[in-house]
């Protein structure tokens, strides 16, 4: 049987290569099984996960961050405790991805403001919500009234949904990596804290 050879099989440089190209990738390509981590926080008495989507990455400075309504309830727990985890797989790439993160909020600020910019006037539709999300309804909804419940709103109109908008900028403490191979696992840990570290670990 033949085995597919690839870089980063046993490189640290070329597995840290490939883990920020399929992350670069994942923010404009909508396809990208990387574009929507499932994202962890909470304490030890109420941890609480939800599918994110995955915003920008920035190997300079080991940021990703994805975008949030202010209302949700996992602000009140990054507030508590901004130490958070995100998880990334890709079925076809047979690459996992657990990243520990330290969370910052950015709300009606400079970067707020930049990423709601850029953000489409149909994609700010999460955030014209009359009730934030997760709030007890009487019947099925989507939480808009008349007037957005619909694709028919200007961008203009959008704009309404900027008080409820903030970013999540996640800086990254670690990145664990794990390759499934029909050969043999690999599996590796990046450290971040401080002067880049890498250890090999047991699949």
């Amino acid at each position: 049987m033949s085995v597919e050879k690839v870089s980063y099989y046993e490189d640290f440089k070329e597995i840290e290569k490939k883990l920020w190209s399929l992350l670069v990738r994942a923010v404009n390509d909508r396809n990208s099984e990387f574009r929507t981590p499932v994202f962890i926080c909470g304490d030890k008495d109420n941890l609480d996960g939800r599918v994110v989507v995955l915003r920008q990455a920035d190997y300079n400075n080991n940021i990703v961050q994805f975008h949030s309504d202010i209302r949700s309830t996992k602000i009140s727990m990054i507030k508590s405790n901004p130490n958070c985890s995100l998880l990334f797989y890709g079925k076809k790439e047979k690459i996992q991805l657990r990243m520990k993160v330290n969370c910052e909020i950015h709300y009606n600020d400079k970067i707020a403001r930049e990423s709601w910019n850029k953000t489409g006037h149909i994609s700010r539709k999460c955030y014209l919500v009359t009730d934030g999300p997760g709030t007890k309804s009487e019947k099925p909804t989507s939480g808009l009234n008349d007037k957005f419940d619909n694709f028919d709103f200007s961008k203009e109109e959008s704009e309404e949904g900027y008080k409820n908008f903030c970013v999540i900028k996640c800086k990254i403490k670690s990145i664990e990596w794990l390759y499934l191979a029909a050969k043999g696992h690999r599996r590796a840990l990046i450290d971040l804290n401080e002067a880049k570290k890498f250890t090999w670990l047991v699949p």
